[in-house]
């Protein structure tokens, strides 16, 4: 069977105007999810350690859309105007499912990153740029393209080097929460990554009981086994209780007792993206202002341990195996491998009027974050 080609799905933002919109949205929408996440730790959904964690990810994507924005601010245009002769690259984003950009062009900013030093040493200095965009202009009466992707791309390496990006792999980190030697003590596991299938950033969250003589982060044996296991285990497509069932079978001594997974987007805009489906009607009724036009998709699987079983180990002694709670309802734990799932969506006020009026099947379950023109954030279900 021949596999889909997913590049058919992929857009450049070819102009520079179309561009610049893009990023100030997604400035604007990242702007938003530290609140939705405040939001919800008011609403008893989050604790202070889960948001202190999803904000630092939530960060790090509003930090790689700044660098992406520099990269690409002159996308489209040409080198010497009007000869053609040659057009700077333009960003290539996923327009029918994610809205995000690709995973190449993380992909791409991780090598970049790696030798952004090297490039900012053989480059003019801002003001050097400026000076010679000034002269450029005033003695030549030409526009400086050339001078301003250049410094455009100074920018760029400025940025990467900032650091604190959200890159295809985030490694897994561990925060302890509570106990002490000998008794268990518990720990929130965390990692993330960009899903290459979706083109969309996924953050896990683990709580996990070590019952070990040295603590996680500090034993030397165990700790790179377990940042590598999880990182392979980091897809999409994975079901939750897989990855908590296999967690639990390699590591004896460590103890999955809750796995979360909040998966980022996709955006969704009337003006940039082509999804099908009940929002895409919404936004294209809301008739909303510049900068407002725009939906954005947060769904967080949980997966939670209903009791512990004893299993030999070996001739005389036992490991405590998980056993997992399943959806009861419908039988959909089975097929979603989850305790439960909530979908949610964070949009402007003017698009959700719309989508209460419509009040298209299947939203009714899901919670609404409405951001006022103020910034505020408000929740509905």
């Amino acid at each position: 069977m021949r596999k889909p080609d997913l590049t058919q799905d992929h857009t450049g933002l070819g102009d520079t105007f179309a561009s610049r919109r893009y990023f100030r949205k997604f400035e604007r929408i990242t702007g938003h999810l530290a609140r939705v996440a405040g939001r919800m730790e008011a609403e008893g959904h989050l604790s202070k350690d889960d948001v202190k964690i999803l904000t630092r990810y939530l960060g790090s994507i509003s930090y790689t859309f700044r660098a992406l924005s520099m990269k690409y601010l002159f996308a489209g245009r040409n080198s010497e105007r009007g000869t053609g002769r040659f057009m700077f690259r333009s960003l290539e984003f996923d327009a029918v499912e994610s809205g995000f950009p690709v995973v190449s062009e993380l992909l791409v900013m991780a090598n970049d990153a790696q030798q952004a030093e090297s490039h900012l040493r053989s480059l003019p200095s801002e003001d050097n740029f400026k000076d010679q965009m000034v002269r450029k202009i005033v003695a030549d009466r030409e526009i400086p393209s050339k001078l301003q992707y250049a410094l455009s791309q100074r920018l760029y390496y400025q940025e990467l080097l900032k650091g604190n990006l959200f890159w295809a792999q985030n490694h897994p980190e561990a925060v302890w929460l509570s106990g002490v030697a000998p008794a268990r003590r518990t720990y929130l596991l965390h990692w993330a990554h960009y899903d290459s299938q979706t083109n969309l950033p996924v953050i896990y969250l683990m709580e996990v009981e070590d019952s070990g003589r040295t603590a996680l982060p500090m034993d030397q044996n165990r700790w790179p086994e377990v940042q590598t296991h999880l990182m392979g285990q980091a897809m999409g497509g994975l079901k939750l209780v897989t990855i908590a069932n296999g967690f639990d079978q390699d590591f004896d001594d460590l103890h999955p007792k809750r796995l979360r997974r909040f998966h980022i987007g996709p955006m969704y805009s009337s003006a940039f993206t082509r999804q099908n489906g009940p929002l895409r009607e919404v936004l294209e009724q809301a008739h909303s202002p510049a900068g407002e036009d725009w939906a954005l998709a947060w769904t967080l699987e949980e997966l939670e341990s209903e009791r512990v079983e004893q299993e030999k180990s070996g001739w005389f002694s036992t490991v405590d195996r998980e056993i997992f709670a399943l959806d009861p309802f419908s039988g959909r734990g089975v097929d979603t491998g989850a305790t439960r799932t909530e979908r949610a969506i964070i949009l402007p006020q003017r698009p959700y009027q719309v989508l209460e009026e419509l009040s298209p099947p299947g939203f009714s379950s899901v919670r609404k974050f409405v951001v006022s023109q103020q910034g505020r954030v408000l929740s509905y279900k």
